[in-house]
């Protein structure tokens, strides 16, 4: 049985390594990116794929591009995404809005389309792409880190609502992942080293290593999971305590104890 698949953002980055490898195992992919020439890009290079252009904040766009990928998606990867650095003390409420608009409300628009599709085609997978931002203050973040907690709720409760329909939504949040929004952080090369450092598995993550985490969701395998996020962090954000010293002495306080 074919499975088809659409993937917002997928014009470079996470996006991107989320469509090809959705193209390996099967599915007929929806390339979907505002950057037109992206998208086609990618699309041209997979065996069965299409293009699609729009804004996903623009639900007249989104509609059009369901309209142009002709049937109701088996999945449906929230992946689009903007941000806007800045401290909150200075940062203009263009900013502000711009990022909510696009990284959570453009996620409930591109949802709700879709759901409305596979309700009446027996169900489907919705991953949402939230942040280790949305666990972890962003400091200077803007309101990345708040856009992306909103998405976490809402993907819960996208998945209590529409769990009946036999859709299942989830989210898989990224931490330091080496590509997409982040390469330009990482090609400074003492940040690379320090941040590689911190990272509890020693390393900086990949595109590949999120996109596994994506496809297993929207898979069969992954068909009793609903209403979760998967973190693909390398354990930062599970570290806290390891940034505090603490004195040698005090690792043996107790040991005898039973």
């Amino acid at each position: 049985m074919s499975k088809s698949i659409i993937v917002t953002g997928a014009g470079g980055g996470i996006g991107e390594s989320i469509a090809r490898q959705a193209s390996s195992t099967g599915y007929k992919v929806g390339v979907l990116d505002v950057n037109k020439d992206a998208a086609e890009h990618v699309a041209s290079s997979l065996p069965n794929a299409i293009a699609l252009h729009a804004s996903t904040a623009d639900p007249d766009q989104v509609e059009q591009a369901l309209d142009k990928f002709g049937e109701a998606p088996n999945a449906l990867v929230n992946n689009a995404g903007i941000v806007r650095f800045g401290p909150l003390i200075d940062i203009s409420l263009e900013d502000w809005k711009s990022v909510i608009e696009v990284n959570l409300t453009g996620v409930f628009i591109c949802s709700q389309a879709v759901a409305n599709l596979m309700k009446d085609n027996g169900g489907g997978a919705i991953v949402n792409m939230t942040s280790i931002a949305g666990i972890q203050p962003n400091v200077n973040g803007g309101s990345y880190g708040a856009g992306k907690a909103g998405l976490h709720l809402l993907t819960r409760q996208m998945s209590v609502e529409w769990g009946g329909f036999g859709i299942r939504v989830n989210s898989v949040a990224p931490g330091f992942i080496d590509g997409g929004m982040s390469g330009p952080i990482f090609a400074d090369q003492e940040i690379r080293s320090t941040r590689e450092e911190r990272v509890p598995s020693r390393r900086l993550g990949t595109v590949e290593d999120v996109a596994h985490a994506v496809l297993f969701l929207c898979s069969d395998e992954g068909s009793y999971v609903n209403g979760n996020q998967i973190v693909v962090d390398g354990g930062v954000t599970s570290s806290l305590m390891e940034s505090f010293p603490r004195p040698k002495s005090v690792d043996s306080v107790g040991s005898g104890d039973g």
